[in-house]
């Protein structure tokens, strides 16, 4: 027996005052609805309703299982209304991990414009360059750096991310350009911890075993940016962290032909099916927000 269903059968005859006038409301049979009733007190073991030919009378026991009966649906309906709202009306906060650089150089203006197009969704923004565990940390959006791999979450490409290697022109005054790959050797690296090793040929001349002098790591590109503008050595950085210190000359791109491939920002999501509209408005709001080619791959000043 469906228990909820019973008993709504049940509160809407006592509304109604028939089985009738019940079954019209409800939109199922007069012998469903007697069928529910019965079920009902069965389950309970007590009789709720007499009945005769004309009128319908509450027993002693069905006077009080009405009357807590009637709140419960009441509150039941009440919630379920105000879930819909929030699917059909974006209300609600979103929880979302983004990488420290690029939220705090390029998320400001895009969360200022989204909550002025959605006044009604909260944002919790949490900075971390750790891949995050979305589901067991509670996000409802992560957005993530790289080339990834198959999973069970769902991936949406928002933007390309280009990789460009940088040097200062008075750290190259002192070192000396490289033209090849072959020429980088002797050079000072700054690295990124987080960084994707693989295949591509820059890749693997800036890796830690090649490095001759000692290079220097650290988690946060923006750090990175600020020690090769300081003349500490050159840098694998994405355009939209190092993009304004090339414009105003501070950096200067090499071996532009050995470009590794693009990576790409991808906000990532546990569910397709059922997705909050909350969060589904996140996602949206953020596909072209940055243009293509996005505005920090403009290099030139």
């Amino acid at each position: 027996m469906d228990r909820l269903t019973a008993m709504r059968a049940f509160v809407a005859v006592v509304s109604e005052g028939s089985f009738t006038r019940a079954s019209e409301r409800l939109g199922v049979s007069t012998q469903l609805v007697s069928k529910y009733v019965g079920q009902l007190e069965a389950h309970l073991g007590v009789r709720l309703l007499n009945r005769t030919t004309r009128q319908l009378h509450l027993t002693e026991a069905g006077t009080v299982y009405h009357a807590r009966a009637t709140p419960l649906l009441e509150e039941l309906e009440a919630v379920e209304g105000q879930l819909g709202n929030w699917q059909h009306q974006a209300r609600g906060r979103v929880r979302i991990s983004a990488p420290v650089s690029f939220a705090a150089l390029h998320l400001g203006s895009l969360l200022a414009d989204f909550q002025r197009t959605y006044p009604g969704i909260e944002i919790d923004l949490q900075l971390n360059d750790r891949k995050v565990d979305i589901v067991e940390e509670g996000f409802d959006v992560a957005l993530r750096i790289g080339r990834l791999q198959s999973s069970s979450l769902v991936a949406k490409r928002i933007a390309p991310v280009r990789l460009v290697l940088c040097a200062s022109p008075a750290y190259l005054d002192a070192r000396g350009t490289p033209d090849s790959l072959a020429s980088l050797k002797g050079h000072r690296f700054l690295r990124y911890s987080h960084m994707d090793e693989s295949s591509e040929p820059l890749l693997k001349w800036l890796a830690p075993e090649s490095e001759e002098p000692a290079g220097l790591m650290t988690n946060n590109g923006d750090v990175l940016v600020r020690l090769a503008e300081a003349g500490a050595g050159l840098v694998l950085q994405p355009t939209f962290i190092v993009g304004p210190a090339i414009r105003a000359g501070r950096l200067q791109v090499l071996l532009p032909e050995y470009e590794p491939a693009p990576l790409a920002l991808y906000t990532v999501y546990a569910h397709r099916r059922l997705l909050a509209t909350k969060v589904r408005a996140f996602v949206d709001f953020m596909e072209g927000y940055f243009g293509d080619p996005p505005y920090w791959d403009e290099l030139e000043s």
